[in-house]
C-alpha cells in the first residue's frame, strides 16, 4: 500500500498564503493552517536572518540612501542610475547665495533700471515683442506692489501700534464718531480758556481784511469771555474794540515778524509765554480748533 502523505499539501498552502499576505490579497478563505513547532523554528530564522541582511547592508562608504529605497541595491551596491533606486539631486546654492549676496536695496534699483530699459526699447523700436516684452515685466512688478499692498494691509488689521485708523479714522462712521468726540473735547477747552489765556489781535484801521476778521474775534470772546487786547498798528481805531492800543513794540515781543496782518497771538498767563495763532482772516471754527491743537493736542498725535 502505498501511503501518501498530506505534508506538501500543507506547504503548498502555507506557500499560498505568505505570497497573498505580500501582495495583499490575503483572505481568510486563503489563509495558511497553523505550522507546526519545526516549520515556526524555521521562519523564525529565516526572520531572523532577513533582519541580519537589512541591516548589514547600509552603506559604510558614507552613500546617501534615499527613503524607500533598498539599503543594499541602492546603497552598498550604488546602482543608482535603476529606476527603483534615485541618486539624491545636489541643491544648487550657487543662484540662491548670490540672489542674496546683493542688497535688496540693489535688487530693487536694478529692477526700475530694467523697467526703464525696457520702456526705453519698446518706444523707440515698438515691435511687438519689444512691446509685449515691457508690458510683461511691468505687470510682474505690478503684481509685487500688489502683494506687497496686499500683506501690508494684513499686517496693519493685526497690529494696533501700527494702525494710524484707530488714531484719526477715515472711513465715513469712524471719521463721524471722531469729529463728534473731538468738537465735545474742543467745547471743553474752549471753555475753561480764559482761566489760563488772553487774546492779542494786531489789525491796521486801513486793513481790508482786519475789518472782515476783528467781528470774528469779538463773537469769540464773547462766547467764552476770552479778554483780547486790540493793538493797532498805524494808531487807527477798531470798531470791534474801542478800547485798543498802538503797537510800541509789541507786535514783536509776541513773537510775530514781517508786519502782516491781521494776526492773533493765544497769551498763556501761567508760563507768560505767547502762542501766534495764525494771519490773515480766519472763520470762528478754524480759530478754534487751532487753539485746541496748540494747547490741548500733543504734537504728531493727530498724524
Amino acid at each position: 500500500m502505498i501511503h501518501t502523505s498530506t505534508r506538501p499539501h500543507v506547504h503548498m498552502r502555507a506557500f499560498l498564503g505568505a505570497a497573498l499576505v505580500v501582495a495583499g490579497t490575503a483572505t481568510p478563505a486563503l489563509a495558511a493552517p497553523p505550522v507546526s513547532e519545526p516549520d515556526q523554528t524555521v521562519a523564525a530564522s529565516v526572520a531572523a536572518a532577513n533582519a541580519t541582511a537589512t541591516e548589514t547592508a547600509e552603506p559604510t562608504d558614507g552613500t546617501t540612501v534615499l527613503p524607500g529605497q533598498d539599503p543594499f541595491y541602492c546603497g552598498e551596491r550604488k546602482l543608482g542610475t535603476w529606476f527603483y533606486c534615485e541618486r539624491p539631486k545636489a541643491v544648487d546654492k550657487t543662484s540662491a547665495s548670490a540672489a542674496a549676496a546683493v542688497p535688496f536695496r540693489k535688487q530693487l534699483d536694478q529692477i526700475g533700471a530694467q523697467l526703464e530699459e525696457l520702456k526705453a526699447k519698446a518706444i523707440l523700436e515698438p515691435t511687438p515683442d519689444n512691446v509685449i516684452a515691457y508690458v510683461r515685466y511691468q505687470r510682474e512688478q505690478l503684481d509685487r506692489a500688489s502683494t506687497f499692498t496686499d500683506v501690508w494691509e494684513r499686517a496693519i488689521w493685526q497690529h494696533s501700534d501700527l494702525d494710524y485708523t484707530l488714531q484719526r479714522p477715515v472711513d465715513t462712521l469712524g471719521k463721524t464718531a471722531w469729529l463728534a468726540q473731538r468738537k465735545t473735547d474742543q467745547e471743553a477747552v474752549m471753555a475753561s480758556l480764559s482761566e489760563r489765556y488772553g487774546l492779542f489781535l494786531f489789525y491796521s484801521a486801513s486793513c481790508g481784511a482786519c475789518e472782515v476778521f476783528s467781528p470774528i474775534v469779538r463773537t469769540l470772546a464773547d462766547k467764552y469771555n476770552i479778554s483780547v487786547l486790540a493793538v493797532s498798528m498805524d494808531g487807527g481805531p477798531n470798531p470791534n474794540f474801542p478800547r485798543f492800543v498802538v503797537n510800541h513794540g509789541q507786535y514783536q515781543k509776541m513773537g510775530l515778524s514781517g508786519g502782516q496782518v491781521p494776526a492773533l497771538v493765544l497769551f498763556d498767563t501761567y508760563l507768560k509765554k505767547p502762542i501766534p495763532i495764525g494771519y490773515g482772516v480766519m472763520a470762528e471754527d478754524e480759530v478754534m480748533s487751532r487753539i485746541f491743537t496748540l494747547t490741548s493736542v500733543k504734537p504728531g498725535s493727530d498724524f
